[in-house]
């Protein structure tokens, strides 16, 4: 999320106003997506019972931060049918992760 301000005068217009209009709720969403799923990731190769909180909390990040971007921002017009593809993506992944985890805790996978 951090480009130079040389690259972002390299965009289109429409993008600058997109970058420009992102609300700190969102950058804080995109952080907490960012960091638990990390986190998470890292846990779940650890085999430990916490990656399906972290992965939970992630994927709440995930989701404010789609709500942001689908909802409020006029990101769907600026990108365009494409520009959904890795969003929804994103999503997918992150709910399978979810899912896997509490797979594996009622299994008894973790410790």
């Amino acid at each position: 999320m951090m480009m130079t301000s040389e690259k972002i005068a390299q965009l289109p217009v429409a993008e600058q106003a997109l970058y420009a209009a992102v609300p700190l709720w969102a950058t804080f969403a995109f952080g907490v997506a960012v960091f638990t799923g990390a986190l998470g990731s890292v846990a779940l190769l650890m085999k430990k019972r916490i990656c399906y909180k972290l992965f939970v909390f992630s994927f709440i990040g995930v989701v404010v931060q789609m709500f942001h971007s689908f909802f409020i921002s006029n990101s769907y017009e600026v990108y365009g049918p494409g520009g959904t593809i890795m969003p929804i993506m994103l999503i997918a992944i992150t709910l399978l992760l979810v899912r896997f985890a509490a797979k594996g805790n009622s299994n008894n996978w973790f410790s």
